[in-house]
């Protein structure tokens, strides 16, 4: 009941097509072609268009934006219709189109929600991998083993995950209006699905994030006290030596009336 196109890298001739064959609003186009965009989602007339950012696993080092650290993937949705246009392939997407493609069984927003549930199983994987990356400088600081650099890595993954974290929160609102579409009481179970598995992912987010920023304050507050019991070990030398330096500091004075000043010794 409905058509549903893929499209990769495409010409701004082939947009122009698109726009004339499936009437889509020419500012939303104009939005496709930039590769800055976050998620988000807009209605033009009957067809909502949705703004994803799937997670880009050939992104080059440093990984400080959101546009290094993403793609982007947009969706043009209605009833009769399911557009998706990207520059790079996408591998959970592309399972997803095997998977359904020859499926009869689904509505354009049960689908639009599967397109979006497959963005983030992307971030499943660097989720699992920070998690790992936490847990062994973590074990690394209590064992008071020197890592180089390990402050300037905390803060890498600290920024990875910020980013992350701020993908998500942006999605979650992407989510919540796409439950305003649901056009069938046979589409809510999927929506459900798509809104369950969101929770998910960003719980796995939010305990990276506190992880993380944890592990940081608990680095810090270790530096302080191996500075606190150096100092410590240094107060208590120049307490040992004070009595010696008295006795320097006084008989070194060069004056005439000074105790002791024509003894033999």
């Amino acid at each position: 009941g409905f058509t549903w196109i893929d499209v990769e890298n495409p010409t701004e001739e082939e947009l122009k097509n698109l726009q004339l064959d499936y009437n889509l609003h020419p500012s939303a186009l104009q939005d496709v072609l930039q590769p800055e965009h976050l998620p988000k989602i807009e209605m033009f007339d009957d067809t909502a268009f949705l703004i994803c950012r799937f997670f880009d696993e050939e992104a080059l080092t440093p990984l400080d934006t959101i546009q290094k650290l993403s793609r982007k993937l947009a969706i043009f949705y209605r009833k009769d219709l399911v557009l998706t246009i990207h520059r790079k392939p996408l591998v959970a997407y592309e399972k997803l189109i095997a998977k359904y493609e020859n499926s009869f069984s689904l509505h354009a927003f049960e689908l639009t929600c599967k397109i979006v549930k497959s963005v983030l199983t992307t971030y499943e994987v660097p989720c699992q991998k920070i998690e790992s990356e936490i847990d062994f400088y973590e074990n690394r600081i209590f064992m008071k083993k020197r890592i180089p650099d390990l402050i300037k890595s905390l803060y890498e993954i600290k920024r990875r995950i910020y980013i992350i974290r701020k993908i998500s929160n942006l999605t979650h609102d992407l989510v919540v209006h796409l439950g305003t579409h649901i056009d069938t009481q046979k589409s809510r179970p999927t929506y459900q699905d798509l809104k369950d598995y969101h929770t998910k992912v960003d719980t796995a987010i939010e305990s990276n994030y506190d992880d993380i920023h944890n592990l940081l304050n608990i680095y810090i507050s270790l530096s302080s006290q191996r500075t606190n019991e150096v100092m410590r070990t240094l107060t208590v030398f120049t307490a040992f030596f004070l009595p010696t330096t008295f006795v320097v500091g006084l008989y070194g004075m060069n004056f005439e009336f000074m105790p002791e000043l024509h003894y033999t010794w």
